[in-house]
């Protein structure tokens, strides 16, 4: 990586990107009575993209024909970079709310404005936490307002898809809303979990078809079937 892209990515990129993660957690805190609203979901994409857009990462999607307007969904993606979170908030065209881990939601400021914004924080340690988040999610999950998860619980170390773990699902068999996956391709070039700087390099976010836990014998089989769908996508 060249000296002049090291210095933009630390001297312009980064202080512009943290002047508007500031500016928008702000904005989210303050319109907490339209948290669910669509153009406050629309600022908060407008923060997401300019993620990629300050990095000079092209971002491609597929597949939104999958979603129907005005149904809940629970979205489950793979896991590969920091960059999924930009990707799906950037461009997934419908409010929903991250189940994500506790430790997030102790970040100043930013950590205010996702409890704010009604995302849920998870106690990953402590085994109640995952039927106070199924409770906490279903009050989330209604008029189209769909939330999304990483299954894989972390981000991939070798850009595998690694083993899902039963959350999403349980969340969507108990509230009874259908799946639909998400491949996320290239956000492991753009910046792994190892890397300190970012990398320019194209980002797919293929959304799959609805799939509906139900027709399926067992929970385990159900979870197979989505993460084949993910990873076996061409």
């Amino acid at each position: 990586m060249s000296k002049i892209s090291v210095l933009y990515q630390y001297f312009i990129a980064l202080p512009i990107l943290v002047v508007l993660t500031i500016l928008c957690a702000i904005i989210t805190i303050v319109a907490i009575p339209w948290k669910n609203s669509w153009w406050l979901n629309r600022i908060q994409a407008f923060w997401a993209r300019c993620y990629c857009w300050l990095f000079f990462i092209p971002v491609k999607v597929v597949g939104t024909e999958h979603i129907r307007q005005g149904q809940s969904y629970v979205f489950v993606s793979n896991h590969q970079s920091v960059f999924d979170i930009f990707a799906i908030y950037g461009w997934l065209p419908v409010v929903f709310k991250w189940l994500m881990k506790k430790e997030i939601g102790r970040i100043p400021l930013v950590g205010t404005a996702c409890k704010a914004a009604g995302h849920i924080c998870v106690d990953r340690g402590r085994a109640s936490s995952g039927a106070e988040s199924i409770r906490a999610i279903e009050k989330q999950l209604t008029n189209g307002v769909s939330t999304v998860i990483f299954p894989e619980g972390t981000r991939t170390k070798d850009g595998q898809v690694s083993r899902f773990k039963r959350g999403a699902f349980q969340i969507a068999w108990e509230v009874g809303l259908p799946i639909i996956p998400i491949r996320l391709d290239g956000c492991y070039e753009v910046m792994n979990r190892n890397a300190k700087m970012v990398t320019r390099h194209p980002i797919t976010m293929t959304i799959l078809p609805e799939m509906d836990l139900h027709q399926f014998a067992t929970m385990d089989e159900a979870i197979d079937a989505v993460r084949n769908s993910i990873v076996n996508y061409a």
